[in-house]
């Protein structure tokens, strides 16, 4: 596969050449690494921070373009791309992947279209608006061999990827209590207006509540049973601002939290086992350098400081110890490596739809839970 000077055997659009460095010497190679043509269906915050940057940077994607509806954002930072006009046009484009970074009541139709029209697909969190369309998601694509991946790009923040590694490393014993926690301070409600009017997929279960939901069980798998408390707090609004829920485990129970009125955040990831405890304030610095401008692979790429270094509290042999745990480095790029390796290589998904349905059965259990005022076995 790897040869010196011979040429690729196979068309050269869909492979890149790369120069890697060995042992201080410069070698050239062909690597036949195929080339993932994908398309955005909208270039708003998600595909300027979380999606443009990491397609146009990694060597196996391409970046076809994006749809755009009133504006042409996506030409001014790269112009070589293409902006459509409507949905059809992405859909009979060269693009093999499509992301539907949409508002989350359209997902589940887009996503249909672009898997009926033969594209594998990322889809933005939350995958769908609930349990019942994900599964019929999820059997589509496998009727016509296509990927699905849910973009739960927070498991490969800075924060989460320090807390897992603290979690796997068994220091804490066996965990009592665990709290992790999406909060801000903004009563203000969104200009957007898919955010604020009552639909499917609006509101902060279904906006910021997918990030932590799938990160708890990425730890540690589906639970029990769930009690939840949605509510609405800020004046005016129409949809929920706030939520708890409570994820019943044998032997630890873990809370979930996010609101738009904590002035003064707490550590978002709080842990306590039998040999002490762990916190972690949220942390992760690529969704601001994404967009600052700044590239993937920037040395500060998904570094915390010091001073945002988590917080280990154990006792030994009878005394007190306290240590500050220096941040795994986050990195979103992995989340397309992992994808890319899946597409062309038949590698696992990073997120599957199996993992979107698990998320959405506990968004669909928090919602009967606050609805009837009880705990919901799941």
């Amino acid at each position: 596969m790897l040869t010196g000077n011979a040429a690729p055997s196979i068309h050269e659009a869909l492979y890149k050449t790369v120069i890697v460095s060995w042992q201080n010497k410069c070698l050239r190679f062909i690597v036949l690494m195929k080339i993932v043509q994908t398309a955005l269906l909208s270039y708003g915050l998600s595909g300027r921070a979380f999606h443009a940057p990491f397609i146009s940077s990694h060597p196996g994607f391409q970046l076809v373009g994006a749809w755009e509806r009133t504006s042409g954002r996506i030409q001014a930072d790269y112009p070589e791309v293409i902006r459509f006009d409507s949905l059809s046009e992405v859909l009979s484009s060269a693009a093999e992947l499509i992301i539907v970074n949409t508002p989350t009541y359209t997902h589940f139709n887009y996503a249909k279209q672009a898997l009926e029209a033969g594209k594998n697909i990322i889809v933005e969190k939350a995958f769908v608006t609930n349990t019942q369309e994900a599964v019929e998601l999820q059997a589509l694509a496998a009727k016509n061999n296509l990927t699905i991946s849910v973009f739960q790009n927070r498991r490969w923040d800075s924060d989460f990827l320090t807390v897992k590694q603290v979690v796997d490393s068994g220091v804490l014993g066996d965990l009592v209590e665990v709290q992790f926690s999406f909060d801000r301070y903004n009563p203000s409600l969104s200009p957007k207006k898919h955010k604020e009017d009552p639909s499917p997929g609006a509101g902060i279960l279904k906006d910021l509540g997918p990030h932590i939901i799938d990160q708890a069980l990425l730890l540690f798998g589906m639970p029990e049973k769930v009690f939840a408390d949605i509510r609405i707090t800020r004046d005016n609004s129409l949809v929920d601002d706030y939520f708890e829920i409570l994820m019943y485990y044998t032997a630890h129970r873990v809370r979930l939290h996010a609101g738009y009125f904590i002035r003064e955040s707490t550590p978002a990831y709080v842990l306590h086992g039998k040999n002490g405890s762990f916190l972690k304030v949220r942390s992760d610095n690529q969704e601001a350098l994404a967009l600052a401008g700044r590239k993937p692979g920037d040395p500060d790429w998904g570094k915390d400081n010091p001073d945002q270094f988590g917080l280990l509290h154990l006792q030994k042999q009878g005394q007190n110890f306290q240590e500050r745990i220096e941040s795994v480095q986050g990195s979103y790029m992995n989340y397309f490596d992992a994808l890319h390796k899946a597409l062309t290589l038949s590698k696992p998904v990073p997120v599957s739809d199996s993992d979107g349905i698990r998320v959405m059965r506990i968004i669909d259990a928090a919602l009967l839970s606050n609805n009837e005022n009880k705990v919901v076995a799941v």
